[in-house]
């Protein structure tokens, strides 16, 4: 079963040894940062702090930073059961005949007992706040000492199409500006902007509901990167195996989680825009002060002793990096399903998401290595991946001695790399402009005859097996254990 809420998954924490609980007085002012910090570099629990200066509220932070922690958030043995069972899913193909019809009915039911429930109340209204709201409720942290202030940093932002009344939600971090307003920092290409810019040429504020604290497989639905038009809280039930119940908000026309511990419910007009930032950001740098949409609060409901969920992001290994790689390793069944040729990808730590995407392929013939490149730099967010390096099928990707060795030895650098032009990562500071710089694409292959290679390949080193099983018989008689 699903955990029913956030507290459940603390309680599963604590009985496997996985929470700390910190007693002490502590400042959201770089304190709790420093802390956390440090714990995360050392692989260490999360951390429930009890105390938190200026506030009630206890604040758990560090929650998903070990992929142990992932697994039992979403209740597997391994992320790799999930990529399993989603690559079931999208093999299912349209039945053809009545008795395929007949077999496949059973996971169509179970693919619909994943939609989204509406129900009329929830934990999340047990105190409602609709008469001058302050975010001077929240315990929310400033993490480094550049920070423009305090910031919400592990919010799920829910908004609304205006057209088609689509629901999209994301992570978009809010620094906290005064009691009443914050900032809405949702990239160009995130789907809240899209919603946003939908309403600004019709002249409309857009309203936005946030939810802190739902259920941990709720929570990892929004950094899920979603096809276009598919709802996370779909996703969401996928990831838990039951649906998400939904409550109506009290000020604006949006439904969040009813399990949330808080809620902040506001809107963002259309052409008001405030500095935000800067902000220490997942790169180990801090992103620079810009211009971004400011959200009005118009009201917080919450559960009665609310707990504050918050994540500190900077120079890896940090919470963060393991939900990115829960994202990439589910990532994986979608990307085989449109580039079959893919054997595996990764996407290493210190490339902090987008600044370096190393694939296996199975070679079939000429140029293959630069087809899956540019494929991979036209597939949503993958589009921003700064370097792609394309390695043989047998190179395991997530072994960068390996992967070191063979490309180069495999590369003649002129031939071999490719630059292009195209969309960047909003957060790379190194590009020439603002969201539009250039990418480097590496085919470290075994090169071809057909290719234009015209010298023999040399075979590569490898003990026959006959020795091998020798020294392996005769190993204990050497002494070297």
């Amino acid at each position: 079963m699903a955990y029913e809420d956030l507290r459940a998954f603390i309680a599963a924490l604590q009985g496997r040894g996985l929470l700390a609980r910190i007693t002490a007085d502590v400042d959201p002012i770089l304190e709790i940062a420093e802390i956390t910090d440090r714990v995360s570099k050392r692989l260490g629990p999360a951390l429930l702090f009890e105390r938190v200066k200026g506030s009630s509220m206890p604040l758990l932070i560090n929650a998903f930073g070990g992929e142990d922690r992932i697994c039992l958030a979403l209740q597997l043995a391994s992320l790799d059961d999930l990529a399993c069972e989603l690559d079931g899913i999208l093999e299912m193909k349209t039945p053809e005949g009545f008795l395929e019809k007949l077999r496949i009915l059973p996971r169509l039911k179970e693919l619909a007992n994943f939609l989204p429930k509406r129900v009329k109340d929830g934990v999340c209204k047990e105190a409602i706040i609709t008469k001058d709201p302050s975010f001077g409720l929240l315990p929310a942290i400033k993490s480094w000492p550049l920070d423009g202030g305090r910031y919400i940093t592990l919010p799920l932002v829910f908004t609304k199409d205006p057209e088609t009344g689509a629901r999209n939600c994301g992570f978009y971090r809010m620094q906290i500006f005064d009691e009443h307003t914050a900032g809405m920092h949702w990239h160009i290409h995130h789907g809240g902007a899209g919603h946003y810019r939908k309403n600004r040429r019709l002249g409309r504020r857009t309203e936005v509901a946030v939810a802190l604290g739902p259920d941990p497989a709720t929570t990892l639905s929004a950094a899920m990167p979603a096809p276009e038009g598919i709802d996370e809280m779909l996703i969401a039930g996928f990831l838990r195996k039951q649906p998400v119940e939904l409550v109506r908000c009290e000020t604006v026309d949006l439904e969040v989680p009813a399990n949330a511990e808080i809620v902040l419910e506001g809107y963002v007009e259309p052409d008001e825009l405030r500095l935000e930032g800067p902000f220490g950001d997942h790169t180990g740098f801090y992103s620079l002060p810009d211009y971004y949409p400011v959200f009005h609060l118009t009201a917080i409901t919450h559960r009665r002793d609310p707990i504050y969920q918050t994540i500190i992001v900077g120079r890896p290994p940090m919470e963060d990096c393991y939900i990115g790689a829960a994202v990439e390793r589910l990532t994986r069944p979608l990307l085989r399903k449109q580039l079959p040729e893919v054997v595996d990808f990764h996407m290493p730590f210190e490339g902090i998401f987008h600044n370096l995407f190393i694939v296996s392929i199975d070679k079939q013939y000429p140029g293959h290595a630069r087809k899956v490149m540019h494929a991979i730099w036209g597939l949503g967010q993958a589009m921003f991946s700064k370097v792609i390096v394309v390695v043989d099928k047998e190179v395991n990707v997530r072994d960068p001695a390996e992967v070191i060795w063979k490309v180069l030895n495999h590369i003649d650098p002129e031939r071999d790399i490719e630059f292009v032009m195209g969309p960047v990562e909003t957060l790379d500071h190194a590009s020439r402009l603002p969201k539009y710089g250039s990418k480097m694409g590496i085919d470290g292959t075994r090169k071809w005859k057909e290719e234009g290679f015209t010298r023999e390949w040399p075979e590569e080193q490898v003990m026959d097996g006959a020795t091998r099983a020798l020294v392996d018989h005769r190993w204990e008689e050497y002494g070297l254990d």
